[in-house]
């Protein structure tokens, strides 16, 4: 999105070594900012980083761990010289029947997708906020913080129950964290996106869960389902759900807060 000038901004996207949170992190970079990929995968998080530019780099994040958060945040600042913008991408999506839900897979999404996201909202406004690390290291207080739902926090579609229910909760926790950093004087702007199903590993694996679940006759019927539901005739791509990130963490997004972005062609309408 070259038409939005991030310059002087700086990001931390979670979950930014593949797929939808790589995209966000290039386009974030494209559009001028400094960029940290935070990620479990040390074998491919810095590579995407190094070929950012932009005083970018790459910190071990485990999105489940409180100390871990703190850490990443504290290296991202020095990194980058301050935090601006930050990212909650990171999730999992394990797919299952209601009748056959494992407890341990329900605990794990919960624990990536809400608590992850919960983790970094609050980090987040610890280093913005007027005082906090980000604050000091820039000279300015203040940012921004794009959460990442899904579609599936608005649809009822087969086999992702408690994964639909964990964006449903992300949805929820942006619009309080919103409502608190207003209150609270912290000057971080709490948003989120609502992203369609992507043919990224992710997406297809969500299309082969359900097929041989049996609630499809095939992925390729799944994806037929999808494109079916969506008004504008495809399916979503990463750069679709890139510019929008990128939309969100600029000014021209300056009175746009609490609230979620769908970016599904209209499948969640």
């Amino acid at each position: 999105m070259a038409q939005i000038d991030l310059t002087g901004r700086r990001a931390l996207v979670t979950g930014g070594a593949q797929g939808l949170g790589e995209g966000m992190a290039r386009a974030l970079a494209d559009a001028g900012a400094s960029v940290v990929v935070a990620d479990l995968q040390d074998d491919l998080g810095p590579k995407v980083a190094e070929s950012l530019g932009n005083k970018s780099g790459f910190v071990h994040l485990d999105v489940t761990d409180d100390a871990n958060w703190a850490a990443a945040v504290d290296q991202a600042n020095g990194i980058m010289g301050g935090l601006d913008i930050v990212v909650n991408n990171a999730g999992i999506e394990i797919t299952s029947l209601i009748v056959d839900l494992d407890p341990a897979a329900v605990r794990k999404q919960l624990e990536v997708n809400l608590l992850g996201t919960a983790l970094g909202i609050k980090h987040a406004f610890r280093a913005m906020r007027p005082g906090g690390a980000a604050s000091q290291q820039s000279g300015r207080s203040g940012g921004v913080v794009i959460n990442v739902a899904s579609v599936a926090a608005t649809i009822a579609f087969p086999g992702i129950s408690v994964y639909s229910a964990t964006k449903s909760g992300v949805d929820r926790l942006t619009r309080v964290a919103a409502m608190e950093s207003g209150k609270l004087g912290y000057g971080v702007r709490v948003n989120c996106i609502y992203p369609g199903l992507v043919p990224t590993a992710m997406g297809a694996g969500l299309a082969n869960d359900v097929a041989r679940l049996g609630l499809f006759g095939s992925p390729e019927e799944a994806v037929g389902a999808v494109i079916e539901l969506t008004p504008s005739g495809r399916l979503g791509e990463v750069g679709d759900m890139a510019d929008a990130v990128v939309f969100l963490a600029s000014d021209a997004a300056r009175f746009i807060n609490g609230a979620g972005l769908p970016v599904d062609g209209g499948m969640g309408m």
